[in-house]
């Protein structure tokens, strides 16, 4: 099972995301399925019609997208991979205007399957990372507040 799943998720990756092939997404992501830190708040994702924007979006500011996996393991119902997400800011996805900036975002995800299908999925990403690099929002300057030594 956990050699299964884990193929699951590669393809995943590889079909929904580097290929763009959203019939994937109707076949992989179950219609009760929940997906949880996709988007700015704590909102949750139900089933593909909710997905399907989220993807859409970054696809939309990110043509050449690829997510790559870095890291996968699989326990029982759960496959936890890590991620990193790469391409160049070109369309207007995300509602900033395309800068043609590469960008490079870490994430890790984990996946509940059952019976072939996504059934719930947890989500954490660098988010503000992603608007920074793009030029949404500023970008820190001066010391890192949560590496610098403090007295």
């Amino acid at each position: 099972m956990q050699e299964t799943n884990q193929a699951l998720v590669r393809r995943w990756f590889r079909e929904v995301w580097n290929e763009g092939r959203e019939a994937t997404i109707d076949e992989l992501f179950a219609q009760s399925c929940v997906a949880y830190g996709l988007g700015e708040g704590e909102a949750e994702v139900h089933g593909p019609a909710e997905f399907k924007p989220f993807v859409r979006n970054l696809r939309g500011s990110f043509p050449d997208i690829h997510i790559g996996i870095q890291d996968i393991m699989a326990e029982d119902d759960k496959v936890m991979v890590r991620v990193l997400l790469e391409g160049t800011h070109s369309g207007p996805g995300l509602g900033v205007e395309p800068t043609g900036r590469r960008i490079h975002v870490a994430g890790i995800v984990v996946i509940r399957i059952s019976n072939g299908q996504f059934v719930e999925g947890w989500n954490s990403w660098d988010q503000l990372g992603l608007l920074r690099q793009i030029g949404a929002l500023p970008g820190a300057k001066g010391e890192d507040q949560f590496l610098d030594a403090r007295a």
